[in-house]
């Protein structure tokens, strides 16, 4: 078996020592080499040629943000960035890395170590299976709610009478940069959207503002139990806790987030939000999942369309890891398979006709 060979930058050199005696405990990785700042990685990226790269995102002479800004147009590295409860990973994902870990607050060996185990590594693994995207052109983001109401987005079809009440989103790796194509191309006249995508609590919380920035005519929101899913209203899943749907008393669709244990192997899970809207909103919804490693919405996805849900899948070519949308695929879930780029199309075409 061929090993994957993995570059470790970071400038505090006993995190170093831990992490590559954690990495190189597996023996499908191999730590080819070290690097305290980006300089000595590009020196190690040319000699050591590695499959992946984890990359601090604070460190001396040049910040990991600027590095993979000058890096990713000449040399395409899947790059797992390790970082603190910051936002700027956001940045770093919209310029070309893969996936990010947050760093342990501990640096013990043995809490590196369960770090190593329950995160890092599946990350290394899709890392070195992904294609890499070309970064997406920067979104304005918008001021006020009244530059919201205002702004326009390249798709304005008008929609009527259409009986889908929610659009469910499932993603993970290479989903951030993905679930922002999709909804900035959509208008606040669409169903209310419910997303969970894989992501550690903290960050679900700036993502959600972050997305509600960019996306001018969307208000997008990490989601609260209660919480009412209206026209133009997208609802993110908070990180550590299963989201599901249900229809109050009120006859109002709402969430409900609550801490559970892991399902598919992700809490939140893809296949919990997807299992709720299947039982409670039947044929009245769109399904769509989005790149990311694993399997987490294939059943949930394919019971949507068993009770006669519209599915849509991202394709192959146009996912980072193909692998979400595969088995869902595979599972018969997924009726219409389509690049990311004509999803938002396909959402209009769907609504256009029911």
């Amino acid at each position: 078996m061929q090993k994957i060979r993995v570059l470790v930058v970071d400038d505090s050199i006993l995190f170093q020592e831990f992490l590559v005696r954690a990495i190189d405990s597996y023996p499908e990785f191999d730590v080819v080499a070290t690097a305290k700042d980006p300089f000595e990685a590009k020196d190690a990226i040319m000699k050591y040629k590695p499959d992946v790269m984890t990359l601090d995102v604070e460190m001396p002479r040049m910040n990991g943000i600027e590095f993979l800004r000058q890096l990713l147009p000449q040399c395409r590295l899947p790059v797992i960035m390790v970082s603190s409860l910051n936002e700027v990973v956001f940045d770093a994902l919209a310029v070309g890395a893969v996936d990010f870990v947050t760093k342990p607050t501990s640096m013990s060996a043995q809490n590196i170590e369960e770090f190593v185990r329950t995160e890092l590594a599946v990350k290394i693994r899709g890392a070195a299976t992904s294609k890499l995207s070309i970064p997406h052109a920067p979104i304005n983001p918008v001021k006020n709610k009244s530059e919201k109401k205002a702004a326009s987005t390249p798709l304005t079809p008008a929609i009527k009478n259409s009986n889908i009440n929610i659009i469910a989103i499932g993603a993970s790796t290479g989903g951030t940069e993905a679930i922002l194509s999709v909804l900035s191309q959509l208008t606040h006249t669409v169903p209310g959207i419910v997303i969970t995508q894989h992501m550690p609590p903290g960050f679900t919380s700036m993502y959600a503002k972050r997305l509600n920035s960019k996306c001018a005519n969307l208000d997008v929101k990490e989601a609260e139990t209660g919480d009412v899913i209206l026209p133009g209203r997208v609802l993110l899943a908070p990180g550590s806790k299963q989201m599901t749907v249900f229809k109050d008393i009120d006859s109002k669709y709402k969430v409900k987030c609550a801490p559970g244990a892991k399902v598919s192997g992700h809490c939140p899970s893809v296949d919990v939000l997807f299992n709720s809207v299947a039982e409670t909103i039947k044929k009245n919804a769109i399904g769509i999942i989005l790149t990311g490693m694993g399997a987490d919405g294939a059943t949930g996805i394919t019971l949507m369309r068993t009770k006669g849900a519209e599915t849509i899948g991202q394709d192959e070519a146009s996912c980072v890891v193909y692998g979400m949308p595969k088995a869902a695929y595979q599972s018969g879930g997924i009726k219409y398979q389509v690049p990311l780029q004509d999803i938002p199309k396909k959402i209009y075409q769907i609504l256009g006709k029911r």
